[in-house]
């Protein structure tokens, strides 16, 4: 069975349904709570890496000590061809160890489901070719990409972010949206910090509820193709 690394950022940020449908792949999945000060390993021994989303800048090593450390790690799996899949802070994180740029508060936040665009070039990628048009993904953030890393497949945008979705080489994918998050995910978030925000909860997780079928079998699909090259490597 190949094994999966999973590099988890913050206590409420779990693989979730993306790492159950992983592991109904096939994959043997390896979760270190690196918030909680789980030791990472110093170079890629599994078959692939998925690194989560946190409330941090991939740099901000003052407040995420273990975020160095998972560069390092990201840097030597790029190195050497290990699969890396990326989640919002593990998106931006992988932009930058690849020679892209990364902003705090760049632009208008982006929260709840929220429509992607898919783009020409995503048309012979393993990972997105075929995906439809348009599709939605669950999207809580205020940080973004602003720069591609040099050579990088730009894959998804969206109205307010434009890289949603991007390949670096030939194996490893970043997203700033959040496949592993349903609308049960939208139903958590706190309804009164939303509110402070201008933004209607109610309406929110309708939303979401909504767009859920539809999101839900693309980003399986998804799942179902990188645990296919993670079992290739």
């Amino acid at each position: 069975m190949s094994r999966l690394l999973v590099v988890q950022n913050h206590r409420g940020g779990g693989p979730g349904r993306f790492g159950d449908w992983l592991r109904a792949d096939g994959l043997s999945t390896d979760v270190v709570h690196a918030y909680a000060g789980a030791p990472l390993p110093r170079r890629p021994g599994h078959d692939g890496v998925l690194v989560l989303g946190g409330g941090y800048l991939p740099d901000d090593d003052v407040r995420a000590p273990w975020l160095a450390p998972t560069r390092a790690l990201v840097a030597r799996a790029v190195e050497r061809g290990v699969p890396v899949f990326g989640i919002c802070l593990g998106g931006q994180l992988l932009a930058l160890v690849a020679g892209g740029t990364v902003r705090g508060a760049h632009g208008e936040p982006e929260v709840g489901s929220t429509p992607l665009t898919l783009r020409p070039e995503a048309g012979d990628d393993p990972l997105f070719r075929g995906l439809p048009e348009r599709v939605t993904a669950v999207e809580h953030h205020v940080d973004a990409v602003t720069a591609l890393p040099p050579g990088a497949t730009w894959l998804m945008a969206s109205e307010r972010c434009p890289y949603q979705a991007f390949r670096v080489g030939e194996r490893a994918w970043g997203v700033q949206f959040h496949p592993e998050a349903g609308a049960d995910r939208v139903r958590s978030w706190d309804a009164g910090r939303l509110r402070a925000r201008g933004l209607d909860p109610v309406e929110l997780s309708r939303r979401a509820e909504l767009d859920e079928p539809a999101a839900g079998a693309v980003w399986r699909e998804v799942a179902r193709r990188f645990a296919a090259v993670v079992a290739g490597s």
